[in-house]
């Protein structure tokens, strides 16, 4: 790795940080990807001569403190100063919530893989997380957006059992009560065909990505798989899952090519 990118990746974090400038703020005031300010930051890529203007603005200091050739100043930044650089512009990150796009998802899943014996209600929020979340990171924008939070049996969305009744009561499915071998399931059984006008193309790629991936794994098996995925692993026993932390998976569970290092 260059020894100089890192050294000015580290200053470009520290101002960031000193000001409490979130990454995808940054990003968005930069007009590039919140992977690539990572990667910035950890010296894995190269600033680009516009890049370096444009963070020296944002900052009010010469390019010159942050190629080091001159020392960092003393930066005294005032509250509203702060508040000012803080903004955020357009892509809010705070998951936005279409309840008409989670009805037709899950009956789209409902329609494709509900009538195997092992989907029942554990397996249906891991893929509804999958789709979710892999949607966030290869597209930065919301699928369903819904909330998930995390427990022992892996994430969870918050809002399912309320939109389940809202459609049990509309007809849109039914559930049942039944075993899996030996253990309780409780199964949805879809009574209507998804809405497909609903979907962009790009969504119903990775809903079907996600379906032929992990819809053959029971409860057991696709619970302990989300276990090892880092939205799940950095977040606290009933705490909800942060998509933007899609952008620190590894492989196998990133859905993104990242720019090699330049």
């Amino acid at each position: 790795m260059n020894t100089f990118n890192i050294k000015v990746g580290n200053r470009v974090k520290n101002l960031r940080e000193k000001v409490g400038l979130r990454q995808e703020v940054f990003a968005e005031k930069l007009g590039i990807t919140r992977p690539v300010i990572s990667q910035i930051e950890q010296g894995k890529r190269k600033l680009t001569a516009q890049e370096l203007d444009k963070i020296a603005g944002i900052f009010n200091l010469s390019t010159d403190v942050l190629l080091g050739k001159i020392p960092m100043p003393e930066i005294e930044i005032s509250q509203e100063e702060k508040q000012k650089i803080s903004e955020p512009s357009i892509r809010i990150n705070i998951p936005q919530k279409n309840l008409n796009k989670f009805r037709e998802v899950l009956l789209y899943i409902l329609n494709e893989v509900g009538s195997k014996p092992h989907i029942g209600e554990t397996v249906i929020y891991k893929l509804l997380y999958f789709i979710d979340f892999n949607y966030y990171e290869k597209y930065e924008e919301q699928l369903i957006g819904a909330n998930y939070i995390k427990n022992h049996y892996g994430p969870t969305p918050v809002e399912f059992q309320k939109i389940v009744e809202k459609m049990i009561r509309d007809h849109d499915i039914e559930k049942i009560n039944s075993q899996y071998f030996s253990y309780p399931q409780t199964k949805y059984l879809p009574l209507r065909k998804p809405d497909l006008s609903k979907f962009s193309a790009n969504e119903l790629e990775i809903i079907n990505d996600v379906l032929c991936k992990l819809a053959d794994m029971n409860a057991a098996q696709i619970s302990e798989y989300s276990h090892g995925d880092v939205p799940w692993l950095t977040t606290e026993e009933n705490k909800p899952l942060e998509y933007e932390s899609v952008f620190y998976r590894t492989s196998p569970y990133s859905v993104r090519e990242y720019p090699d290092e330049v």
